[in-house]
């Protein structure tokens, strides 16, 4: 078949407007968005998506770890159906755009072959993945790693969240926990469009990113078990100072990344120390390490480095010492011919772009071991997210959505 002609576009306005009636479920306090997974406000914002699909006429399917498939029917449809999407949960303190600008897209897309009265051969599912952030239960895109054979669903509905919740009570709480057995179904390929979440697009002038490759990840749990004492009357020398070895090992976190630049990111985000008093020596710590690079040689050996510094810090301060790996993925490389279309559809719509590596994890980096995947990029303004001050332009979520829409209705493959 012929490839979309360049006046075939989505409706930009309707997708904004979309965008801005989801950010109303579960407002954060500063302009963002707090719809943390299996909260009532995921679940209002899954009840919203869900009559947007109906409306649409597509057919709703929830598998075993609540993730939503809105299936518009192709000619053949014994074909293996193009997935297109993102997630719908957020951060704490998230922005309006991550993750819902993926799955709303993909709600566009359809919106448009309706309304151009297109036919494809294969169907088109919208799908919005559960618990990608993983702030609530951890891990990140534990959804989409269960569908993919990486996590078992037990494990998953066994996770917990800070107020000792668990997962799988929860999902069936909400009234999202579907029957549909998770991984049981097929794709032709998958598309996922998605903010930047980094600075590089905006800073270089590019409306696209063509997401070649995704980076490996290591999250480390590193708990530090030390001794609780008063801070003014403990001589320096008899102190066993949990904080101390948690600020020593950041710091070895910071260079162990530096040293294998290019292409190589680290640090400390999540941390507690107790019993966090101002007049209290701490007596444990525990906090996560986020290293990542695409290179899988390069993450090995960091994981290897911020390990051994750990336990040589530990023991010079004299603190026990626990590192529990809680979260991994390795390098993903894209389906070229998945990001041929991409590429094609970039440069057939006149948008500037350029190849780029994905340094957040996402549901496609999953989704990629077992289908032809690929990723599209827009940019973030100053490349921030994971942040209530998030911020996209229509025009860059519309560019996205267009460079989407070719991308999966050549995938789909139009009959009329």
């Amino acid at each position: 078949m012929s490839a979309p002609g360049e006046n075939f576009r989505i409706d930009g306005a309707r997708l904004w407007d979309s965008l801005m009636q989801m950010a109303e479920i579960g407002p954060g306090v500063a302009g963002g968005n707090n719809r943390q997974t299996l909260t009532d406000a995921d679940a209002e914002g899954r009840a919203l998506f869900a009559k947007w699909c109906a409306e649409s006429g597509l057919s709703m399917g929830v598998d075993a770890m609540g993730s939503m498939f809105a299936r518009r029917e192709g000619s053949d449809p014994e074909a293996l159906p193009v997935y297109v999407g993102s997630h719908l949960d957020t951060q704490p303190t998230g922005g309006r755009y991550d993750g819902v600008l993926g799955v709303l897209a993909g709600l566009e897309v359809i919106r448009t072959l309706d309304d151009l009265e297109v036919t494809t051969r294969r169907p088109i599912v919208v799908v919005n993945w559960t618990n990608e952030e993983g702030t609530r239960f951890a891990p990140a895109m534990m959804a989409s790693g269960v569908f993919a054979g990486q996590h078992d669903l037990d494990w998953a509905y066994a996770r917990e969240d800070a107020q000792g919740k668990r997962f799988g009570d929860e999902l069936e709480r909400i009234g999202w926990k579907g029957e549909e057995e998770v991984g049981a179904r097929r794709m032709h390929a998958l598309f996922e469009l998605h903010i930047e979440q980094g600075p590089i697009l905006e800073a270089e002038g590019k409306e696209i990113g063509v997401v070649t490759h995704g980076q490996g990840l290591w999250w480390l749990e590193i708990r530090l078990t030390g001794k609780e004492s008063h801070t003014g009357s403990t001589p320096m020398h008899m102190r066993v100072n949990a904080g101390l070895g948690m600020a020593r090992i950041t710091d070895a976190v910071h260079r162990i990344a530096m040293s294998h630049q290019p292409d190589a990111v680290g640090a400390v985000g999540q941390a507690d120390i107790w019993p966090n008093s101002r007049n209290v020596i701490p007596g444990r710590a525990v906090f996560t390490v986020d290293i990542r690079s695409p290179d899988a040689a390069k993450l090995a050996a960091m994981r290897a480095e911020v390990e051994a510094e750990a336990e040589r810090i530990a023991d010079e301060l004299g603190l026990g010492l626990e590192i529990e790996p809680t979260g991994h993925f390795e390098p993903v490389t894209f389906d070229a011919d998945c990001v041929g279309l991409v590429r094609a559809a970039a440069e057939r719509l006149g948008h500037a772009h350029r190849d780029i590596v994905s340094g957040a994890g996402h549901d496609a980096c999953w989704i990629a071991g077992i289908a032809p995947t690929a990723m599209v990029m827009c940019p973030c303004k100053d490349g921030l997210s994971h942040n209530e001050a998030e911020e996209i332009t229509p025009d860059w979520a519309a560019k996205g959505a267009d460079v989407l829409l070719h991308a999966v209705v050549e995938a789909a493959e139009v009959v009329r």
